[in-house]
C-alpha cells in the first residue's frame, strides 16, 4: 500500500465511514457537553454585563448611592485588607446631610436632590411613598392643588386619585409602619401611578429611617461635563464620602432597582459556580466517551500497525477525526444551549429573581468557548487513549486486540487511589466540621469520589463483576454467561458503569439535600410554632402589618398574647476554611421581648434564656438569640458578642443571650424588633403570632382578628411557608435535573456504543447455537449488573457527601424519601435496560 493510503485524513474518513455508531456516540457526547457549557456561559456573561435603562432616574444625569455591599477587614497591620462581601439584604442608605455636603463640595456640582422610596398602603391597596423633592428629576407636576407643605399633607398620583376618588382637599387615611395616619390631599399629580408624595421630613419619618435617603440625584452646573463631574465624585476622599457609589448611563438603572444587583449575583452564581461543576462534569464524561470510541478500535489500530502505519500517523488520524467531529458537534450543541439559557432566564424572571428591564445577552464568546472546550476535550482524550496502541509493537497489538487485557496502568492507579484517599479524608474532615465548612467540603468529596470511580474503573468493575456475579453463576446459562462476560471485559464494564454512577450520585446528592432541608425545616416549624393563629398583611399588598397591630390583637376577646415579627435577613461574620466571610441568615425582630415570644414560639433554647432578649436597661439592639449551628460557625457562645451586618449593612455586635436549635424552620437570628426597624425599607411586621386564652372559642377569635389582615391557623401557615421554600428551591432542583439529565444522556450513549461494538460477539453466539432469546437474556443480565453497580456506588457517594453536609447545615441526618429513591433507582435501571436492549435487538437482526 502506498504512503498516500496512510494519510491521516484518509484514515479518518475511512474510520468515520465504517464506524458510524462509534462516531455518532462521540458526536452526541460532545454536543451535549457544548450544550451545558454554552448555556452556563450565556448566563455568566449576562450576569457580568446585565443592566437596565433607568426609569425613575432617567432625568438625573448622575446618581449617587451608598455602597450596596457589606465590607469587612481581614488581616492585621500591613496585611490588613478591605474585603467586599455579599450584597446587603435590604438597601443601604445615605446619611442625607453628610452625603449632600460631600457631593455639593465637588467642583461642577450645581445641586444634589435627595430621593426616598418606601411602601405604604390604604386599606388593601399598596402605594409607594416619596419625598416631594424627588419631583425635580422625575418631572412629576401637579394637575390640581399645591405641593405638600406640612406633615399632614400629601399629593397623590392621578391613578390613585381615580381609584380612591380623591381630589385636592380630600381626607386620606394611610397605614404606615407606625400605625394609621390621616392626611389632607393637597394636590393631585399629573401622573405618578400609585405614587404618593409627602414633605421630605415626613417621608423620612414614615419610612422609619429619618435623615437617611436612598440616593442623591446630582445635577452638574450649566456647561459642566457630566462625565468629568462623575469622575470627580468617584475621587471623593474616603473619609468625607465614605461608601458613596456614583452611577451614570445604564448604571443608574441598578441604582434605581436593587434587584438588578441580586439578579447579577444569581446569574453569575449559576454561570460560574454551577457552570464550573457542570462544565467539568460534561468535559469529564465527554472525554470518557471519546476514549471509549478510540479503545473500541484497538483491533483497527493493531491491523494498521501490522501493515506499516507509524505511531505518528495513527495519532494524526485521531487528531483529524477530532477536527472532523468536535467543531460540528460543538456548533450543533450550542443551539439547544441557547434555548436552555433562554428558558432558564425566563423561569428566573417569572419567579421575580430577575427584574423586567434586564435582558438575556447572547454573544459569540460563550459559544466559542463551548466549541473550543469540546475540541480540546476530543483531542486530549483521543491522544491519551491512542497512546498505548500507537506505540506498541504490531505483533503485540494484534494479540491484545484478540483478548481484552486487564491493564489499569500505574499512573491511573496511583491517581485513582489518591482521589479515593482524598475523598475519604475530606468526608471525615467535613464530618468533624460544622455549618458552612461541611457544605463547602461536600462538593470536593463528591468530585474526588467520582474521579476515583473513573480512574479505578477496571478494579471497581472486577470487584462488582465478582460480587454481583455470584448469584448469576448459580442461575441460568444466560445469567452465567453474563457473569463471565462481565468478569472478562472489565474495561468495557467500567466504561458503562461510570456514567451511571455519575447520574445516580449527582441526582441523589442535589435532590436529597433539598428534601433534607425541606423535611428539617417543616419539622422544626411544626414543633416550634405554638401560636394558635397567624395574621399576615392583606393579600396583594407589599406592606405588612403596622406595629400597633399586636396591641389591637391583644385587646380582642379570647386573646392571651400577640407578638409581631419583623422578618428579614442579616449577614453574620463566620469562619470557613480558616477565613472570615459574611453569611446570610434569616432573622426575626420580636416585638415585646423574649418572654412574650416564648408564648407563641418554642425555639428549643439549649443555653441561656430568651428572657434577656430586649431586657430593660440593655442597649438598643444590644442582645440577640442565635441558632446553635450559626453560633458554632461564628465561634460564639452565650455571653459573647457576634458580629452582624443589619439589613442595610450597618455593623452591630449584640450580646448573645441564648442558643437554640430551630433556626432552619423559624429564624437563625432573633433580635428585638427595635434593632431591625430602622434598617429595613419599611418596618412593617411580616406576621402576627396570636395565642388564645384557655377555653376560648377559636372561631370567634379568628373572626375578631380578620380586621387586621389574613388569618391562618398553624397548619395553614406551615403550608404557606412550604410553598415559599418550594419557590426558593426551584433553582437547586433545576440544577439537579440539568446535571442528572446530562449524566443520563451520557450513560445511555455509552451503553449504546458498548453494545453496538459487540455485534461480532453476539453473532458468534448465534452461530454456535444460542437462541435469540438466550442472547437477549444474557444482555439483560449484564445490563442489570451494570445498573445495580451504578445505583450502589452512586448511592454510596451520595451518602458519603450528604451526611456531613446535612449534619453541618441542619444538625440532622439526610432525609431520603423511599418513594423518590425508588423512582431514581428504577429510572436508572430502566435507562440501562432500554439502552442495551434496543441496540442488542438491532444487532441480532443482522445476518
Amino acid at each position: 500500500m502506498s504512503a498516500r493510503g496512510f494519510a491521516p485524513n484518509g484514515l479518518a474518513r475511512a474510520a468515520l465511514r465504517f464506524k458510524p455508531v462509534s462516531f455518532a456516540g462521540t458526536f452526541v457526547a460532545l454536543a451535549t457537553a457544548a450544550l451545558i457549557i454554552s448555556a452556563c456561559g450565556i448566563l455568566a456573561e449576562t450576569g457580568l454585563r446585565a443592566s437596565a435603562p433607568p426609569e425613575r432616574y432617567a432625568g438625573a444625569p448622575i446618581v449617587v448611592t451608598a455602597d450596596q455591599r457589606a465590607h469587612f477587614s481581614t488581616g492585621k497591620g500591613e496585611n490588613r485588607e478591605d474585603t467586599a462581601g455579599d450584597l446587603v439584604p435590604d438597601r443601604a442608605r445615605l446619611d442625607a446631610a453628610a452625603a449632600r455636603r460631600a457631593v455639593t463640595g465637588v467642583t461642577g456640582v450645581a445641586r444634589a436632590v435627595p430621593d426616598l422610596t418606601f411602601p405604604i398602603r390604604h386599606g388593601d391597596t399598596g402605594l409607594t411613598g416619596h419625598g416631594w423633592a424627588s419631583t425635580a428629576f422625575t418631572g412629576t407636576g401637579l394637575r390640581t392643588g399645591s405641593p405638600p407643605r406640612t406633615d399632614s399633607e400629601a399629593v397623590v398620583g392621578a391613578a390613585t386619585a381615580r381609584t380612591l376618588r380623591l381630589d385636592a382637599g380630600s381626607r386620606l387615611t394611610l397605614t404606615t409602619p407606625q400605625g394609621a395616619r390621616a392626611f389632607r390631599v393637597s394636590g393631585v399629580a399629573e401622573r405618578g401611578g400609585d405614587g404618593i408624595w409627602f414633605t421630605d421630613r415626613r417621608a423620612g419619618a414614615l419610612s422609619g429611617h429619618p435623615g437617611r435617603v436612598d440616593a442623591l440625584a446630582v445635577f452638574p452646573e450649566r456647561g459642566a461635563d457630566a462625565g468629568a463631574v462623575a469622575a470627580s465624585l468617584r475621587k471623593l476622599d474616603p473619609v468625607r464620602g465614605a461608601g458613596l457609589r456614583v452611577h451614570t448611563g445604564d448604571g443608574r438603572g441598578e441604582a434605581e432597582d436593587a434587584g438588578i444587583g441580586y439578579a447579577k449575583e444569581t446569574l453569575q452564581a449559576l454561570g460560574f459556580s454551577f457552570g464550573g461543576i457542570a462544565a467539568l462534569t460534561a468535559v469529564f464524561t465527554a472525554a470518557g466517551t471519546v476514549a471509549l470510541s478510540v479503545a473500541q478500535r484497538r483491533r483497527d489500530f493493531a491491523l494498521l500497525r501490522a501493515i506499516g502505519a507509524t505511531p505518528r500517523q495513527i495519532r494524526r488520524s485521531i487528531a483529524t477525526e477530532a477536527l472532523c467531529v468536535a467543531p460540528l458537534a460543538g456548533a450543533v450543541g450550542t443551539l439547544p444551549g441557547i434555548a436552555l439559557a433562554r428558558w432558564w432566564f425566563g423561569e428566573l424572571r417569572s419567579r421575580d429573581a430577575i427584574p423586567e428591564g434586564v435582558d438575556l445577552i447572547v454573544t459569540g464568546t460563550p459559544l466559542a468557548i463551548a466549541v473550543g472546550a469540546v475540541l480540546g476535550t476530543a483531542l486530549l482524550a483521543g491522544y491519551t487513549a491512542a497512546r498505548h496502541p500507537a506505540k506498541i509493537k504490531p505483533g503485540q497489538a494484534l494479540a491484545e486486540s484478540a483478548v481484552e487485557p486487564f491493564r489499569p496502568g500505574i499512573v491511573r492507579t496511583v491517581l485513582g487511589l489518591g482521589a479515593l484517599v482524598g475523598g475519604v479524608a475530606l468526608a471525615r474532615l467535613a464530618a468533624g466540621e460544622g455549618g458552612e465548612d461541611a457544605a463547602n467540603l461536600a462538593l470536593a468529596v463528591v468530585m474526588c469520589l467520582m474521579l476515583a470511580v473513573a480512574l479505578l474503573g477496571q478494579y471497581v468493575a472486577k470487584l462488582c463483576a465478582w460480587l454481583f456475579g455470584l448469584p448469576l453463576r448459580g442461575g441460568s446459562a444466560a445469567a452465567g454467561l453474563a457473569a463471565a462476560n462481565s468478569w472478562a471485559h472489565a474495561r468495557r464494564l467500567a466504561s458503562a458503569v461510570t456514567p451511571v454512577v455519575l447520574a445516580m450520585a449527582f441526582c441523589s446528592t442535589l435532590i436529597f439535600l433539598q428534601t433534607s432541608e425541606d423535611h428539617e425545616a417543616e419539622r422544626q416549624q411544626r414543633a416550634g410554632l405554638t401560636a394558635d393563629h397567624i395574621v399576615t398583611g392583606p393579600a396583594g399588598a407589599d406592606a405588612g402589618l403596622p406595629v400597633t397591630a399586636a396591641a389591637r390583637a391583644e385587646s380582642a376577646p379570647g386573646v392571651a398574647s400577640a407578638v409581631g415579627l419583623l422578618r428579614t435577613q442579616v449577614l453574620a461574620e463566620v469562619r470557613s476554611a480558616g477565613e472570615s466571610l459574611l453569611m446570610p441568615a434569616d432573622a426575626q425582630g420580636v416585638g415585646g421581648g423574649g418572654r412574650k415570644l416564648a408564648a407563641v414560639q418554642d425555639l428549643d433554647v439549649r443555653e441561656g434564656s430568651l428572657a434577656a432578649l430586649g431586657a430593660a436597661g440593655s442597649p438598643r439592639g444590644g442582645t440577640v438569640a442565635v441558632d446553635r449551628i450559626l453560633a458554632g460557625s461564628a465561634g460564639v457562645g452565650v455571653g459573647d458578642r457576634i458580629a452582624l451586618r443589619l439589613p442595610d449593612g450597618t455593623k452591630a455586635r449584640p450580646k448573645v443571650v441564648a442558643l437554640y436549635t430551630r433556626g432552619t424552620g423559624l429564624a437563625a437570628v432573633t433580635l428585638p424588633r427595635e434593632a431591625l426597624a430602622g434598617h429595613v425599607t419599611a418596618a412593617y411586621d411580616s406576621e402576627l403570632l396570636v395565642r388564645e386564652r384557655k377555653g376560648a372559642d377559636g372561631a370567634a377569635v379568628a373572626r375578631a382578628l380578620r380586621g387586621l389582615g389574613q388569618v391562618a391557623d398553624r397548619d395553614g401557615y406551615a403550608q404557606a411557608q412550604d410553598r415559599d421554600r418550594a419557590v426558593n428551591a426551584w433553582g437547586n432542583r433545576t440544577m439537579a435535573l440539568v446535571l442528572a439529565g446530562f449524566a443520563a444522556v451520557a450513560a445511555a450513549n455509552t451503553l449504546v456504543m458498548t453494545v453496538a461494538e459487540r455485534r461480532r460477539e453476539l453473532g458468534m453466539l448465534r452461530l454456535i447455537g444460542s437462541t435469540r432469546q438466550q442472547v437477549l437474556r444474557m444482555v439483560r443480565w449484564e445490563a442489570l449488573l451494570v445498573g445495580c453497580t451504578g445505583v450502589v456506588l452512586g448511592t454510596g457517594i451520595a451518602l458519603t457527601t450528604l451526611t456531613p453536609m446535612t449534619s453541618g447545615l441542619f444538625d440532622a441526618a439526610p432525609y431520603i424519601p423511599p418513594g423518590l429513591y425508588a423512582a431514581f433507582a428504577g429510572a436508572i435501571l430502566a435507562l440501562v435496560l432500554l439502552s442495551t436492549a434496543l441496540p442488542a435487538r438491532a444487532a441480532l437482526r443482522e445476518r
